[in-house]
């Protein structure tokens, strides 16, 4: 058993303990080749989340001061997280995603780049364009409908894979590919609300 398998029993075990956790949409994840799995950011807990209950491993790019901190220095690429410079065009981030990517792997993005303070979806930033847009990964729009309350329901959605072939034609923006992903977390997040 790897480190990421034994960090993904580990939270399962964990967030299945403080929440009711609803799976829903695990058949919408490839199980082969390069994905992109995009979702809201609501929680320190989201990234957890989002890989604990599916079998293939995810990598994540994480802010670069975690990687500063002398335990999570050698465990975070054990989990598959990579840094990333917030705030700026990191360059050195990119070409990881993109490498990752293009070798088939499965990234996890949070496109709003931070967590809402409130809940409420927020803008998504370039970022998830761009990697929709430079490669030929499946797009997969994910959306974590809490709040995170002990007891309470938890909802982990992954969405049908968007067309990214007809976008990459139509030679939009990274803006507006993100906002397209954006707008499609959001039709879930309405969609399984309440329910």
């Amino acid at each position: 058993m790897s480190i990421y398998q034994l960090g993904q029993r580990l939270c399962r075990m964990y967030l299945s303990s403080m929440f009711k956790i609803e799976v829903i949409g695990k058949e919408n994840i490839p199980k082969d080749g390069s994905v992109l799995l995009c979702c809201n950011h609501i929680s320190n807990l989201d990234p957890p989340l989002l890989g604990a209950y599916i079998e293939r491993q995810i990598y994540y790019m994480a802010k670069q001061e975690l990687f500063e901190k002398p335990i999570l220095k050698g465990l975070l690429p054990k989990l598959g997280a990579f840094p990333v410079r917030r705030g700026m065009s990191d360059k050195q981030a990119l070409r990881t995603g993109m490498n990752l990517l293009k070798d088939g792997g499965m990234i996890g993005l949070f496109p709003e780049g931070t967590r809402s303070k409130d809940g409420s979806l927020g803008k998504g930033l370039a970022g998830a364009g761009f990697f929709a847009l430079r490669t030929n990964a499946q797009v997969i729009p994910c959306a974590i409908i809490g709040p995170y309350q002990r007891g309470k329901k938890v909802k982990m959605v992954y969405g049908k894979p968007m067309d990214f072939d007809s976008i990459r034609e139509q030679k939009v923006s990274a803006d507006e590919a993100t906002q397209l992903i954006m707008d499609e977390i959001g039709k879930i997040i309405t969609s399984h609300q309440d329910k």
